[in-house]
């Protein structure tokens, strides 16, 4: 267990390395061009890669906390250790992977609703929303509300989602936007993952101190409120 446990954690770290440097590329140079598109390339399947060895860590702290995090045994406990490094972890990756997803297929199928709906676009809506749910739950079992307020992003991811997907007319540039919300949003929740759960080896005690999972949820906002605000720009000199 505890190899396998380390192995995910280096493919963990290597192409989530890779994504988040790409993913400065898209967001800050020209949109459209071949480079804008081959870093988003870059980015959207290192983050597909990163969040499915999230779900191998999580797994394994799920199963084996204690051995997975022996640096925390004392300080921790099993329960919390579960409750951050498995169920949370969970949660995240499973977001990682379902705003990535839908990321690219908002670009590559724009406003082809249709195409979009497929099984496993949706899957992941209800994948998330199970994630969350779970994130709730385990974390009111130890009094942990930072998983109630966490999980909150999951339901807004979900219900916005499946807004674009079914709603009845949408406007020509809503796939655009919902393109910068995902692939943004999947970049904020592997940075907050990265910043949060990496504090754990220098600062255990601030690892899950609210700044830390709030700071790249403010400038992931605030990337994204730019971009819309461009877009809109954009539309209206159309």
């Amino acid at each position: 267990m505890v190899q396998l446990f380390r192995l995910f954690v280096i493919v963990h770290i290597v192409a989530g390395a890779v994504g988040l440097l790409s993913f400065w590329i898209p967001v800050g140079g020209r949109k459209g061009g071949p480079t804008h598109r081959s870093a988003g390339r870059v980015f959207t399947r290192t983050m597909l890669v990163t969040g499915t060895a999230a779900i191998g860590i999580s797994t394994c702290t799920i199963l084996a906390p204690l051995d997975t995090h022996p640096q925390l045994a004392l300080s921790w406990g099993a329960p919390l250790i579960r409750c951050v490094f498995g169920w949370m972890m969970l949660f995240l990756a499973t977001l990682t992977i379902n705003l990535a997803w839908y990321g690219w297929q908002c670009a590559k199928h724009r406003l082809d609703r249709a195409s979009q709906r497929d099984a496993l676009n949706l899957a992941l809506q209800v994948f998330l929303t199970a994630a969350a749910i779970n994130c709730i739950v385990q974390g009111l079992r130890i009094g942990q509300v930072l998983m109630t307020f966490v999980s909150v992003i999951g339901f807004a991811t979900v219900a916005t989602n499946l807004y674009f997907l079914y709603r009845p007319t949408p406007r020509p540039f809503s796939w655009l936007k919902e393109h910068v919300k995902a692939l943004v949003g999947a970049g904020i929740s592997v940075y907050t993952a990265f910043s949060a759960f990496g504090a754990v080896r220098t600062f255990p005690a601030l690892a899950l101190h609210p700044a830390l999972w709030a700071l790249p949820l403010v400038v992931g906002l605030s990337i994204i409120l730019y971009q819309w605000a461009a877009i809109d720009r954009r539309a209206r000199a159309a």
